[in-house]
């Protein structure tokens, strides 16, 4: 079974020594010194200035602006603060994809939740006030009716503003995406 975010955080943390040459706590006093407050100023002088790699840096640059101790339900529930008619359609998409095996991992951060396998299969997003964007990987699938083509991580989104939309057609695209994922 996939590991929870917080274990892959922590496994990285044990990791930071070995890999950067310091702990979690001296890098966040490197940073504190440096004067970066935000994790753009942090990305650039961890990488640039002291060779961390991406996925180091951006570990140490969340933990010292404090996101990642922010708990799932918590970053779940100020993604709909404001927007709290769209979660009935978030919570039955989560419902849905947790039916389609036990290696699902519901992943969320700060402004949307992956869906994923071994790898990412889609993607909730409340983009609006009044709308859901739902991201699915369905490499090789033109994009057609509801089924809208989409760059970054998912080829294609659905816009979902009512949880009578969430139908057996975008449920298909979602089994499709988990399948090859």
């Amino acid at each position: 079974m996939a590991k929870s975010q917080e274990e892959l955080a922590q496994t990285m943390i044990d990791n930071l020594p070995e890999k950067t040459g310091k702990s979690l706590v001296e890098w966040q006093g490197v940073v504190t010194a440096s004067g970066a407050a935000k994790h753009g100023e942090i990305m650039k002088l961890l990488k640039g200035e002291h060779g961390v790699s991406h996925g180091f840096a951006n570990l140490i640059a969340l933990k010292c602006i404090g996101n990642l101790d922010v708990s799932a339900d918590d970053l779940v529930a100020n993604q709909y603060k404001g927007k709290e008619a769209l979660k009935p359609i978030h919570d039955a998409i989560v419902a849905y994809v947790k039916l389609l095996g036990g290696d699902v991992e519901i992943a969320p951060k700060k402004t949307s939740v992956s869906l994923r396998r071994s790898k990412q299969f889609a993607l909730i997003q409340p983009s609006t006030k009044t709308r859901i964007d739902l991201g699915i990987n369905l490499k090789g699938v033109d994009p057609e009716g509801r089924l809208e083509a989409m760059g970054g991580m998912c080829t294609h989104k659905v816009r979902l503003s009512a949880l009578d939309e969430f139908d057996a057609e975008i449920k298909a695209w979602i089994s499709s995406a988990y399948d090859k994922a």
